[in-house]
């Protein structure tokens, strides 16, 4: 099996661990370096390698792609302690990014958790953001609206057994990550590899838990509910055969982001843009060059 960093030499792709202050994130990097710059949200419990089938297309049409590694995942730096992972630090994360690579502004997908980052560094951040792209992620405000309702509950019951301490990292990892081979069932036992790789990299793979433990936190103190409306011209990619979030999601509320269009690819999952890269390549390039 070709490892994620060699694949990522044979495309020509460059990689690297960049000091962003607080952390270290590793990323990828591809496309002109004058390119409009692109950068790519993986979702839990990815990397950067859930962006390959889209890298190509974009650096195609002149962008600089920039895929990181979210902080706790893989070979970024993964702070040990819950409050680590509230969004103000991950959106600081982006912020912090985009300047690191010289550049005042930039473009946004993001996917599942990386769609998180990416509504709030939009709504928080919004001379940083020129267009936003989510796929797969309702806004927060319209999930925790959802999750009132048993419907969505059920299919979020992960979220509640993710604040236990201890226990889910431990189960997640144990007999060769046999629990996380079943999340990745859906794709090659090829790509499952690569993730259950990276997350036995981490040696606790607590990081990409606490975002959850962080979460359900700042959603007690109601943080969520003081959503500003997002700026930026947005696209929501959803695969419609999601088995975590219902379909109704796909359609944020006209008060959180007014500026908005909605593609629906039936057939897809969760991770549409591996389902469907075929349909997701072409929507972001025309929705960044619109």
């Amino acid at each position: 099996m070709t490892s994620e960093s060699t694949y990522a030499a044979s495309r020509g792709w460059s990689t690297r661990r960049i000091d962003l202050g607080e952390v270290r994130l590793h990323l990828v990097e591809a496309g002109p370096e004058d390119g409009p710059l692109v950068v790519m949200l993986h979702g839990f419990p990815e990397l950067w390698w859930s962006w390959r089938l889209q890298i190509p297309a974009l650096v195609a049409a002149g962008y600089r792609v920039a895929a990181p590694d979210l902080r706790g995942y893989d070979r970024s730096d993964a702070p040990p302690d819950v409050a680590s992972y509230g969004m103000d630090h991950l959106v600081g994360d982006v912020a912090a990014l985009v300047s690191a690579l010289g550049r005042e502004r930039a473009h946004l997908v993001g996917h599942d958790w990386g769609g998180a980052i990416a509504w709030a560094t939009a709504e928080q951040r919004p001379d940083l953001v020129d267009r936003l792209a989510i796929l797969n992620c309702p806004h927060p405000a319209d999930l925790l609206r959802a999750l009132r309702r048993p419907a969505q509950l059920r299919k979020s019951w992960y979220m509640l057994v993710l604040q236990l301490p201890y226990l889910p990292e431990k189960v997640l990892l144990a007999r060769d990550g046999a629990l996380l081979r079943r999340l990745f069932a859906h794709m090659s036992p090829a790509d499952a590899q690569q993730y259950v790789e990276a997350a036995q990299r981490t040696g606790n793979f607590r990081g990409p838990i606490h975002y959850y433990r962080a979460a359900l936190r700042e959603a007690a103190r109601g943080a969520v509910a003081k959503a500003r409306p997002i700026a930026a011209e947005t696209l929501v990619v959803w695969g419609q055969d999601d088995p975590v979030f219902s379909r109704d999601l796909a359609d944020p509320s006209p008060r959180h982001v007014p500026h908005v269009r909605v593609e629906r690819i039936e057939g897809a999952g969760h991770s549409v843009q591996l389902d469907a890269a075929e349909r997701v390549n072409p929507l972001l390039v025309e929705h960044f060059g619109r």
